[in-house]
């Protein structure tokens, strides 16, 4: 089991940023690729972001290219999606995940899923 827990959700003005962070425990987390999604109202949960277990590899949603980060912290036990440029498409409840596979854009690949944390961004 892996346990997540997001943090850093909140309401913003267009073009402002935010950070969110995943928190894990449970099994080792280093051995897990880590993925952000979102989900809007009415809509499917969509991929965002993913990094690899030792952090080297990252992947993004074409529609965050350049204007998120996803980084993590292994020592820590942490994964963090900084955003910049935020515009109110944007708004929806993020959550973190984990897989042990490869198919990082493929929410069905997750096992592991934390509560998800609220972003809003006012136009």
């Amino acid at each position: 089991q892996v346990q997540l827990v997001e943090s850093g959700g909140g309401l913003v003005q267009a073009g402002g940023s935010l950070r969110l962070s995943c928190a894990a425990s449970g099994r080792t987390f280093s051995n897990y690729a880590m993925g952000w999604f979102r989900q809007a109202p009415g809509k499917e949960r969509e991929f965002v972001a993913a990094i690899s277990w030792s952090g080297s590899n990252t992947y993004y949603a074409d529609s965050v290219k350049g204007r998120f980060t996803i980084s993590r912290d292994n020592a820590k036990n942490t994964v963090c999606l900084q955003m910049i440029s935020l515009k109110p498409e944007d708004t929806a409840v993020y959550y973190c995940a984990a897989t042990l596979s490869t198919n990082w854009g493929s929410k069905y690949e997750y096992a592991y899923w934390g509560q998800g944390t609220q972003v809003t961004v006012s136009s």
